[in-house]
This record gives structure tokens, sequence and C-alpha cells, in this order.
């Protein structure tokens, strides 16, 4: 952080003087002056690191600068789920409050414990990390998306969260929706792999919590491998939570993969088990079937596919701005990701 935005009015999405005070009043034994650091930005929430004058530590989490869906990147959505879980099995970041006041700070935001781990985003991060602890990161990981799974909605307060039944049908259509709105080219697999689906939707089971972005780079492990805490909840809902296994394989990367739906590909490292033997492993604790799996495969395949295209095509329409350098290869990748999709929906026969 740069000397001038300590204990100043100058750091971008944080009115310090405001937020200050609110801490102060709202904050048990939070004292000033605070420190802001931005950790994690973009068009998701932003993410920001709090120090005190005292030396602890918080982190803080508001919606993306500018204008945003109504709906989109809900604080209240977020501090309920971690609050209602933090009963659990399901390691999260203790919540210690929430703003709704948007005189404070220009828009809602809620504070969170800071809890002191290691985010497996890339090689450089497993670097650093013994082969065992790779192999107990990968477990850890099939562990963790069982507990949240076992989480009864009702039970934790959270059966309002999103309709229950449908689940699938129901982001088939969003997602397809939101592809045809933003597509600048055709892309003949979104469309073949979308039919494929919908024709094909297995019977869902009891609701359950589905996280809806559960991959390695969204939790945060201690130097042995285990998860901590499991973050980023803003997709949150309920629904098939098969959906998140197979979205959690399209993300698990092998060495041996040509065309990685992450860059980064941290799982392709030695140590970290392989997708069978994480499938295995979730099988296993969660007791749950998971001879459909393919199919939520090409469903997680098919909507990063859809997601992907909304990114390029803001690329081309100019919205990124001068940053935009780099952003030709989404549309390489949208065709890679439908590629395979309609591949898992070929092996359901």
């Amino acid at each position: 952080m740069s000397d001038d935005a300590k204990g100043s009015t100058t750091v971008k999405g944080i009115d310090v003087p405001k937020v200050t005070e609110w801490f102060e009043a709202n904050i048990p034994g939070a004292t000033g002056p605070f420190e802001f650091t931005l950790i994690a930005g973009g068009h998701s929430n932003l993410t920001f690191g709090v120090t005190d004058a005292n030396g602890r530590r918080y982190v803080l989490r508001r919606p993306p600068l500018g204008h945003v869906l109504a709906t989109a990147h809900d604080m209240k959505r977020e501090h309920t789920i971690i609050s209602a879980l933090a009963g659990t099995d399901v390691p999260v970041a203790p919540a210690l409050g929430l703003c709704m006041d948007e005189d404070v700070n220009g828009a809602p935001f809620y504070v969170m414990d800071f809890v002191d781990g290691r985010v497996i985003r890339d090689m450089q991060a497993v670097e650093g990390l013994p082969i065992e602890a790779r192999r107990n990161a990968s477990l850890s990981i099939a562990d963790t998306l069982a507990k949240i799974h076992a989480v009864d909605p009702d039970a934790v307060g959270l059966g309002e969260l999103g309709k229950k039944e449908g689940y699938i049908e129901r982001q088939l259509k969003r997602w397809y929706s939101q592809f045809q709105q933003s597509q600048t080219r055709e892309v003949p697999k979104v469309d073949e792999v979308h039919d494929a689906l919908l024709a094909r939707i297995p019977e869902q089971g009891p609701a359950a919590i589905v996280h809806g972005d559960y991959r390695l780079d969204n939790c945060m492990t201690d130097d042995a491998g285990n998860v901590i805490a499991v973050l980023d909840w803003e997709i949150c809902t309920l629904g098939d939570p098969l959906a998140d296994v197979g979205l959690l394989m399209v993300y698990w990367t092998e060495a041996s993969d040509t065309h990685p739906a992450l860059l980064t590909a941290p799982t392709a490292a030695e140590g970290f088990l392989r997708r069978q033997e994480l499938l295995d492993r979730y099988a296993e604790v969660s007791g749950r079937d998971l001879s459909q799996i393919d199919f939520y495969v090409a469903f997680g395949y098919w909507k990063l596919a859809c997601i992907v295209e909304g990114v390029y095509t803001r690329y081309v329409k100019g919205a990124m701005g001068a940053d935009a350098s780099g952003f030709e290869g989404f549309a390489v990748q949208v065709e890679r990701s439908a590629e395979a999709a309609a591949e898992a929906v070929a092996r359901l026969g």
C-alpha cells in the first residue's frame, strides 16, 4: 500500500473516515487508524485486507465499483451464508459484521475475521507446498465439498436461499440466455450441448447447498494442505450438489491436459490426485452416486463456455479498455470448453 493510502481517503472503493468510524462502532476491539489493502478485485466482489492500530487483521468484502445488477454481488446474502455455516463442519471465515447503510461506503459491505493460510492459485504457490501436503490438499478438497453438501439447508436457516427443485434446468435456461445475449459469432457446439443436456437432465435428489464456483483457489489451506476456509460464496444457492462436483472436475487440471480450463493449472503439479481419485474420494465420503458424473462435467464445461463468451464479447465491444490485451484467447477457450462439453456428453452414450 502506498503511504498516501494510510489513514487517508484515497483508497479506491473505501471511504476511509466513514468505514473507520463504522469499524470502531461495530467490530468489538477494532481500533483505528486502519490500513486497507486490495487483495482481489475486478468484475467480481472486491476483497480488502484490513489491519487496525493493534495489528489485528480483518477482511472486508464489497461489490465491484460501478453499476451492478440489483441481485448481483449481494453482500447480505454472502454474510448470511457464512454466518449460517459457522456452526457446521464447513470451514468458513468467521463473519463479524454487516453494513447495509450505503451512506457509509457507497455500497453494502461485510467484515470477516482474517484467516491466515495459503491460496494455491498457480504453480508459484505450489512450489512451497511439500508433495504430501499436495496430496492432503486433494483429499481435503473432496472431503470439504462433501461437508458442504451434507449440511441440511433448513436446519441452518438457509432453506429459503433459493428454489430447491429443477436446478439444472434453471441453470441451463439462465446461462443459455446470457450466452445468446452476448455472443458475437456462431459457436454451434454451445447450442448442440445445450440441447443434449436439456434432454438428459438426471433426476435431482434432495436439494443441497451448491457453492457454484468450488475449486482449489477458492479455498484456503494450512501448510499441511488442510482446507481451513472456503471462500467466494457470492453465487451459492440451493440445488443439485453434483453440479459442484462436475465443475471441480473441469477446473482440476492434470499434467496430461493439453487445454486446461485454468491457465494457471496448479493441480497439474506432482503430488496432487488425479480427477478419478478425487471423484472416488468424494463418493466414498459423501455416499453419493456418481454414475452420471459425465453429465455434470459436460454441464460445467458448457457453463464455462457461456461465461467466457460474455467476457470475450465485452472485449470485442471495447468494454475492457486499454488493458484488454490477451483477451483474444478467450474466443478459443469458449470453443475448447464447448468441445470438452460435447465429449463429456458423448461419454453418456
